[in-house]
């Protein structure tokens, strides 16, 4: 009966009800508009900077990220790895040897990160063959280096000439060797353009002396949602020989950098609420005001305050039920077309991107908790909104609200 009323009561003053629920939608669909670019553009941005260096997980020997020393290493095996290379959430394992060396040339020598890699899974991985300026990338069997456009410019050396690498090797032998210049390559972080050297991984290992050794595996996922739970199983299974360090403490810089910018989203988020709330305060407000005498007249006859109370409830959860299918029905259309159409940046913000090595689009995210996140905020709204009208019902004066205007307090 208190369902079927309360339905009735929504349609009496149909502009106040479709005010109230439009508010709402409009909120929803402005708040899940805002989160699912802002997460969007922080999913792309940890992708593109983890899949340049970092990756997204990397295992190390325990010791290597405060040493970064070639003694810190770990096997490259089938029997270590397999325990991550099979994980649900891994996609793809990567292993590396990176340590560093002098490079020469002709009278110039400069120091340099040495990158030894396996050039097929690391062009798959972040398309490092693309960003080739001049000469052609190496394969796994060759014997040539890569070397980034600054240590090119500063030792004056260009695609065909010799560069010789010197530095400590594994247990403090030497390591040494003359290699040709087979590519120059243009990395898209400025501070590893002047000093990055790709060499093929066999070759690392036999410059350093570490013969199916590597400094660290990297990871690469499939969903960054299960991210801390993969680190969390991964720990759990390779501690505490080994090292698992995620993105955010592989490059702290952008982790800050996100969670700045992520707190300064939310709170125009809430800001947007805030107003909305405030509407939908003063509309609820003026409902309870004009609705006193109806009120009263439900009392006198007989309704107990507990089920007036309910039928408010009732009541305000059909229009929140409105407003929350009204914001999700306009915001599905819009976010299916930018999800399928991203926004292109152009001119310069667009020429700064290309020049980082990203594309120069604002993705969007799917995420269902993101619209899940939202509900929530626009119902906990609603019912604070519904504090107002509970308390003055159980303090209504049913004989001052009977006689209405300025007599109903």
């Amino acid at each position: 009966m208190l369902v079927k009323l309360a339905w009735r009561n929504l349609w009496r003053q149909k502009r106040r009800t479709l005010l109230t629920a439009s508010a709402l939608a409009l909120a929803l669909f402005l708040s899940l508009m805002t989160r699912s670019f802002q997460e969007g553009s922080y999913s792309s941005n940890i992708e593109n900077a983890a899949r340049f260096y970092t990756g997204l997980i990397q295992l190390q020997h325990h010791e290597f990220y405060t040493s970064q020393s070639i003694d810190d290493v770990m096997p490259q095996d089938n029997d270590f790895i397999d325990f991550a290379a099979n994980h649900p959430n891994v996609t793809r394992v990567l292993p590396r040897i990176e340590s560093v060396a002098l490079a020469a040339a002709d009278e110039r020598s400069k120091g340099v990160l040495v990158l030894g890699i396996e050039p097929e899974k690391e062009d798959a991985y972040s398309n490092v063959s693309a960003k080739i300026s001049e000469g052609s990338f190496f394969s796994s069997s060759g014997t040539s280096v890569v070397v980034s456009e600054g240590v090119s410019d500063y030792l004056g050396v260009k695609v065909g000439d010799e560069l010789i690498l010197y530095g400590q090797g594994y247990r403090g032998q030497t390591a040494a060797g003359l290699y040709t210049i087979s590519g120059v390559i243009r990395f898209p972080l400025q501070q590893l353009n002047s000093q990055l050297v790709y060499m093929p991984l066999a070759e690392a290992q036999k410059l350093y002396s570490t013969p199916s050794l590597v400094t660290n595996w990297v990871l690469d996922v499939n969903n960054l949602k299960h991210l801390d739970q993969t680190v969390l199983e991964l720990r759990k299974h390779y501690s505490p020989e080994s090292a698992v360090k995620d993105w955010r403490e592989l490059s702290p810089e952008l982790a800050q950098q996100i969670l700045m910018d992520k707190a300064g989203g939310i709170f125009l988020v809430y800001v947007l609420y805030g107003i909305v709330g405030f509407g939908l305060f003063a509309t609820i407000l003026m409902m309870t005001l004009e609705r006193q005498r109806e009120f009263a007249v439900m009392l006198a006859t007989g309704m107990l305050r507990s089920k007036l109370s309910a039928l408010l409830l009732m009541e305000s959860a059909f229009i929140a039920m409105i407003g929350v299918i009204g914001g999700i029905v306009l915001s599905v259309p819009v976010m299916s077309y930018f999800y399928l159409n991203p926004l292109e940046l152009t001119g310069d913000a667009a020429e700064l991107m290309l020049e980082s090595g990203f594309e120069p689009i604002i993705p969007i995210s799917t995420d269902p908790q993101l619209v899940l996140d939202q509900v929530i905020i626009v119902l906990t709204m609603m019912c604070l909104c519904l504090i107002y009208p509970f308390v003055r019902v159980a303090r209504l004066n049913v004989s001052r609200a009977l006689k209405g205007g300025a007599h109903a307090r």
